[in-house]
């Protein structure tokens, strides 16, 4: 018992050992009434002994606080199996005051006289078993290490990330972190910049963007603050936002965008609440007004008629042009993409910066060369290939059309690169799919006023390959080139962001498939496909057209006919030079590069296709090539036996992509509906073959019209014999068939014509 001025009696039963010790002089111990306040607190707190009489006055103040856990993390003294481990030490703060986890009772002293604050047993509880489901282990021996909580060092950042979410004071290896609290985003426009600020708070203190998306990349998973602690960094929320330092400039702590990137930026940042997104509505008001350009009509300079997609494109592309945009060109192969920009270009012949510039492969060069010859005859058209090519920008003067191949673009960048060009246009753009390889790179060091892609490949699902054209088309869309690269390796942006600004560039592609036009295709669309001769199958070629060319010396029977076998081995050599001789089986064939080429396309359109020739060592060696690339096919020549089979399995199963057919097996009997497109590799000079092979996929039961491809090789018979159809018919006949009575018909003139 206890009274205040008179000392206080007690029962020595459950004492201390202090008390006992204390009071063995004589039961009685005087204490000033401070003294026995502060005994009083103390007997409390440790509750060691109970208080049965003590004047009110000395009775402690007992109130509930909060209570918030805190962990100190340090390296353990001592290795848990051999492996290094981290120590905690778990505590708990009540107003201000710190009690260690172990530390008995019930009760902590305040920092005010007769103030006792009571402990949270239920909350200290449940911060252990946090711990614990934490991945934290609790030792309680100290036999090898010592006693409290231990954790692998690799769990570290997400423990500190998740005690602190939860209001935990958390140190570690002397850092003290905090929780990011607000986040902010703005956009902002000057004349020729856009501005994104923007920051995260930790208690009174703001770090900008960039710093902390700096530091993300840096893979911390902290920033320092002003007064020496640590922010957390909100991972999740600055993910979303890592991609805008590789578009951008940082520059005085905020982000800079130029104009050209508004769509990208409106894409990314749309859907994320940023605040001043005003700014960007003029473009994407511009972009969305593709959407409802009017169809054109082709200018004087166009010889033809445009069908009304193809009038919706002219259309479309001269927006383009309006607004200073580069867009693609991707509808499916077959629906004239050359034509429209062959529209497009023959209206552009008046001032401007220099003459446009066509890239394409090899293949499609010369198809360029004859089709402008075709529909915009006026066009000074020059074919810049060769050994004899342009050296310098002068002999470009006077030309309005330039047409080149992506390997001598490479060749002659620096060149090239020096010209000004009105527009750069590529064909089948996906040469530069991946912004790392040189031919994206020369590319984009070309100078243009204006820049088109076309393309027959769907791009809606590449979206890495598109973001690399894209930069070609629109120079500095995506920033820097060290985005395009991660890009390229699949590295550096969200899914989510891809999509978002696939969106956001869909206004600038223009696809239209064969099924959304079909209504204004005709029936039959023929068109004939040029390739150039590789210089060995050049060599080759030319060696037996001067041999068999010296041989014309008799105008006798004999000697006609030694022609005509040379007629043949001229036209074997000109598809593939291994159909002459062995020497020439690994000599690279044009007409296969074009053809697989052209296959590609079909395929990654969902589109079957029929490949005929009269030569089956050729098709063996096509069907060789689909083999390689994983191509489904099918094959029928006079050997195939269960022709039927062979059939349905085209027909019906949807891998096979690719039928070849021999000629003579292919000339009857057959009904290929699957197919909408048909490739003669060694074209039949008699129009009636032709015309049976091309009826192979239009029949009775076919619904979509129907495209037919001659494949010729430039500068050799075929190309003779194709000038020979109107006026020599009987003399083409000879040439491809076996009737030896057409040859008492030719002439010395016809056989100098067809050798020379």
């Amino acid at each position: 018992a206890m009274g205040a001025g008179h000392g206080f009696e007690y029962s020595v039963t459950g004492a201390t050992r202090e008390l006992r010790r204390l009071f063995e002089a004589g039961g009685r111990l005087r204490l000033s009434e401070a003294e026995a306040r502060d005994w009083v607190v103390r007997w409390r707190m440790g509750g060691a002994c109970s208080l049965e009489q003590v004047a009110d006055e000395l009775i402690p103040d007992v109130r509930q606080v909060p209570v918030s856990p805190q962990v100190h993390v340090r390296t353990a003294r001592y290795k848990y199996q051999g492996r290094e481990q981290l120590h905690l030490d778990l505590s708990f703060v009540y107003a201000g005051q710190v009690v260690a986890e172990k530390t008995v009772g019930d009760y902590v002293k305040d920092g005010r006289k007769g103030v006792l604050l009571t402990r949270d047993p239920e909350v200290e509880a449940a911060a252990g078993e946090t711990l614990r489901l934490l991945g934290c282990r609790l030792n309680s021996s100290s036999a090898k290490e010592e006693i409290g909580w231990k954790l692998v060092p690799r769990e570290l950042d997400s423990l500190v990330w998740e005690l602190v979410e939860r209001d935990w004071l958390v140190t570690a290896e002397g850092k003290t972190y905090r929780r990011p609290l607000e986040k902010s985003l703005q956009v902002s426009s000057g004349t020729d910049w856009l501005e994104v600020r923007g920051g995260v708070e930790f208690e009174g203190e703001e770090v900008p963007l960039p710093k902390l998306l700096a530091a993300a990349r840096r893979g911390a998973s902290a920033v320092r603050l002003d007064d020496g602690t640590y922010g957390l960094l909100p991972r999740e929320w600055l993910e979303s936002y890592t991609v805008l330092t590789d578009l951008g400039e940082v520059v005085e702590g905020v982000i800079r965008f130029r104009l050209a990137q508004a769509a990208v930026l409106d894409a990314l940042l749309g859907e994320r609440g940023a605040e001043g997104m005003d700014a960007l509505a003029t473009s994407r008001e511009a972009l969305h007004a593709f959407s409802g350009t009017a169809p054109a009509d082709a200018p004087p300079g166009f010889e033809g008629t445009l069908r009304e997609y193809q009038r919706a494109g002219l259309g479309w592309l001269l927006a383009l042009r309006e607004v200073g945009l580069g867009g693609c060109l991707a509808d499916d192969m077959g629906l004239g993409k050359t034509v429209q920009v062959l529209a497009l270009l023959a209206g552009e012949t008046g001032e401007r910066s220099g003459p446009s510039l066509v890239v394409a492969p090899k293949t499609l060069v010369f198809n360029w060369e004859s089709e402008a010859a075709r529909f915009a005859p006026g066009l000074r058209v020059h074919a810049h290939l060769g050994s004899g090519r342009a050296r310098r920008v002068e002999e470009f003067a006077g030309l309005d059309l330039v047409l080149t191949t992506y390997g001598t673009l490479r060749q002659d960048v620096e060149f090239l690169a020096s010209v000004p060009f009105h527009y750069v246009i590529l064909d089948e753009s996906q040469a530069i799919k991946n912004a790392d390889t040189s031919t994206a790179k020369c590319a984009r060091a070309l100078r243009a006023d204006h820049r088109l892609a076309m393309t027959g490949t769907p791009v809606e699902n590449r979206l890495a390959d598109l973001f690399s054209q894209f930069q070609f088309l629109n120079p500095g869309l995506f920033g820097s080139d060290t985005f395009l690269s991660r890009i390229s390796r699949n590295a550096g942006l969200a899914a989510s962001d891809a999509a978002a600004i696939g969106r956001a560039l869909r206004p600038l592609i223009l696809r239209r498939t064969k099924a959304q036009v079909v209504k204004e295709l005709p029936p039959k669309t023929e068109q004939t496909l040029f390739c150039e001769l590789g210089e060995e199958q050049r060599r080759e070629y030319d060696r037996l057209r001067d041999y068999y060319r010296d041989q014309l010396t008799s105008e006798g029977g004999a000697g006609q006919m030694a022609v005509l076998e040379a007629l043949l081995r001229l036209r074997q050599v000109a598809c593939h030079a291994g159909l002459v001789s062995a020497v020439g089986e690994n000599v690279p064939s044009a007409k296969l590069d074009l053809l697989l080429t052209e296959l590609e396309t079909l395929r990654e359109e969902g589109r079957k296709a029929l490949v005929f020739s009269q030569f089956t060592g050729l098709l063996r060696r096509v069907e060789a090539e689909l083999q390689t690339l994983g191509t489904g096919y099918c094959y029928l020549d006079g050997g195939t036996r269960d022709r039927g089979e062979v059939v349905r399995q085209f027909q019906e199963d949807a891998r096979m992509k690719v039928f070849l057919i021999s000629l003579k097996a292919g000339g009857v009997g057959l009904n290929l509906t699957a197919a909408d497109t048909v490739f003669l590799l060694d074209p039949w000079w008699n129009p009636a073959a032709e015309a049976q092979a091309i009826d192979r996929t239009y029949r009775i039961g076919q619904d979509q019209p129907v495209f037919a491809y001659r494949l010729i090789a430039r500068d050799t018979v075929e190309e003779k014999v194709l000038a020979l159809q109107t006026t020599k018919r009987q003399l083409a006949a000879a040439v491809v068939g076996s009737d030896e009575g057409f040859a008492a018909s030719l002439t010395v003139g016809d056989l100098r014509l067809l050798l020379g």
